[in-house]
């Protein structure tokens, strides 16, 4: 069994998510993280609250509380949503903790030493009617590659071009509206990444299996234009990591912090340190450090594609830069976006789901079912209620939640609440069983290569021929000339459900939980030999009848969701 560590890009504070910040990136890796627990290998998952930068100062100002005092509020809303859509995190951390920012000091140290520090003095924008210099998403403007007239200071959300603020057209302050501003005169550490191009271009082509997005956008950023450019990883912000050298002060620095993407990814390291002495686990060395043991470790980052370029460049630059011999990524799954009803998720507009009004309205399998077997991969995607309506029915409701229904309904009504005895395999059952058997093998495969959609249409195709085989040998039929044959095929679907239930978990925990109580077991042991797993509830073995796994969407709910999610036109 191989030991795999997997994080999820830390979201923004700022904020409750929609569901396409959850499908880029957090519910995919709780599937991948379910899915290899489930087959038996050791998992650190981790996740954290991206607490620091002007998204959180904003929102702090706007809740009218101190910076510190929000963030910790909505730490503890964002770890309650996860947990509300089963996300299986070994620890969810904050990129504030005492680790993080001892951790983000000594990376900057290291670099130092190494030469890929530099100081800047550069003019900034600055605006007298706040008091303070604009950086980052304190500024709002055109962007000049596009065009879009929302493009923040340091990068444009439309055509996701990294940006720095005097690169905007009419720009305005985000804090007043001033737009009376002016440059001055500050200095900026710079990560020296335009050094450490040929070494990251290396890197990046030895990763052959990678998504064609991840590379694509990664070798954009390195080879378009003029190439890969040092970056400043200083901000003249008040809430944020000191600008220090390890334990030391930074001559000249004084009063700045580290920019926020500097910090943000170093937060997946100081993760595992919080999961530690918090009493979760022991030994995060051998997760992070190859000289600790983490070279037999598999690493792999789920992300949207807006977070590529820091994942494959400038967190890979501060680690190899460092020269310590801590675990480089080996996988970077990467996604789309999702988008909504023709449009896009906006908060500011109240358009589009967001997580906590999903869990209101719905169960999380109802949700993680869709957004996973509609994952933006290849492309975009887009939600829309009557996809999501159609999908809950067909696939949740009428497939896997009927065949539940109507084998442990039948089975009660002719045989009582246990596992009727009598009959043997034929012909039909042992089809069954091949078929299953390679059904099962493309559901694995796909997973492994965590191609989501694709393992989303295989579970269901393995539903599905349940459904088929059930259909066909009509046990309610053959009840009336052959009760022995009749109990064999239901005992056999008893044991069809069993399994669905422990395939279903990555995707669907609650309802697999469900199914697995109403028949009587707890575990959820992965398949290993179909002909032993689909008779593991043997006669006699006692069940109770299901609560329903699913219901169905009416028509007059999905009206009424799609109004009110409509949003301000």
């Amino acid at each position: 069994m191989a030991r795999h560590l997997i994080t999820s890009a830390i979201p923004y504070i700022n904020g409750i998510k929609h569901l396409g910040n959850l499908v880029g990136s957090q519910l995919p890796a709780d599937l991948y993280a379910r899915y290899l627990r489930a087959r038996g290998h050791e998992v650190l998952f981790l996740c954290a609250t991206d607490e620091h930068g002007t998204p959180a100062e904003l929102a702090a100002k706007k809740a009218g509380k101190p910076v510190a005092e929000y963030c910790a509020e909505m730490h503890k809303v964002q770890e309650e949503l996860a947990n509300g859509f089963r996300l299986s995190f070994d620890h969810f951390g904050r990129s504030s903790s005492p680790q993080n920012h001892k951790l983000t000091q000594h990376f900057a140290a290291k670099l130092d030493e190494a030469g890929l520090i530099r100081e800047v003095s550069e003019t900034q924008m600055y605006s007298p009617e706040d008091g303070r210099f604009l950086p980052d998403r304190y500024i709002e403007g055109t962007c000049p590659n596009c065009g879009f007239d929302s493009a923040r200071g340091d990068q444009c959300d439309n055509c996701t071009k990294q940006l720095d603020p005097v690169d905007l057209i009419n720009p305005r302050s985000t804090i007043s509206g001033a737009t009376n501003l002016e440059m001055r005169e500050t200095k900026h550490l710079f990560l020296c990444q335009s050094q450490m191009r040929d070494r990251l271009a290396e890197w990046i082509d030895s990763k052959a299996d990678w998504p064609v997005l991840t590379t694509s956008i990664a070798k954009k950023w390195l080879f378009d234009g003029d190439g890969l450019q040092d970056r400043g990883i200083t901000r003249d912000l008040d809430w944020g990591i000191p600008v220090r050298k390890g334990d030391e002060d930074w001559p000249g620095m004084e009063g700045k912090v580290f920019y926020v993407w500097f910090d943000a990814p170093i937060e997946y390291i100081a993760c595992a340190q919080e999961w530690e002495e918090a009493g979760k686990g022991s030994d995060w060395q051998r997760w992070w450090r190859t000289d600790a043991g983490a070279d037999d470790v598999r690493y792999t980052q789920f992300m949207g594609k807006d977070n590529v370029p820091f994942h494959t460049l400038s967190f890979p630059a501060t680690i190899l830069g460092s020269a310590e011999p801590w675990k480089l990524v080996d996988y970077i799954k990467s996604f789309n976006y999702l988008n909504y009803e023709g449009g896009q998720f906006s908060t500011s507009r109240g358009r589009g789901v967001f997580m906590d009004q999903a869990l209101e309205i719905l169960p999380a399998d109802y949700w993680r079912w869709w957004l996973l077997s509609h994952a933006p991969e290849s492309n975009d995607a887009e939600f829309t209620w009557e996809n999501f309506q159609s999908s809950v029915n067909k696939d949740l409701a009428d497939v896997l939640g009927n065949f539940a229904s109507r084998v442990t309904k039948f089975c009660r009504s002719k045989f009582g609440e246990v596992v009727p005895e009598g009959g043997a395999w034929g012909e039909r059952e042992s089809a069954l069983v091949e078929e299953l058997k390679g059904k099962l093998a493309e559901y694995e495969a796909q997973m492994e290569a965590m191609e989501i959609r694709k393992a989303a249409a295989s579970l269901r195709a393995i539903w599905v021929a349940g459904n088929e085989y059930l259909q066909e040998a009509a046990p309610w039929a053959t009840f009336k000339e052959d009760p022995d044959t009749a109990a064999m095929q239901i005992r056999l679907g008893l044991n069809l459900i069993r399994l669905y239930a422990v395939l279903s978990q990555p995707f669907i925990p609650d309802a697999s939980a469900q199914l697995r109580e109403a028949l009587g077991v707890q575990e959820a042991e992965w398949p290993q030999d179909l002909e032993t797993d689909l008779q593991r509830l043997a006669p006699g073995h006692a069940f109770t009848v299901p609560d329903v796994t699913f219901r169905k969407i009416a028509d007059a709910e999905r009206e009424e969701w799609q109004e009110r999610f409509a949003g301000v036109r």
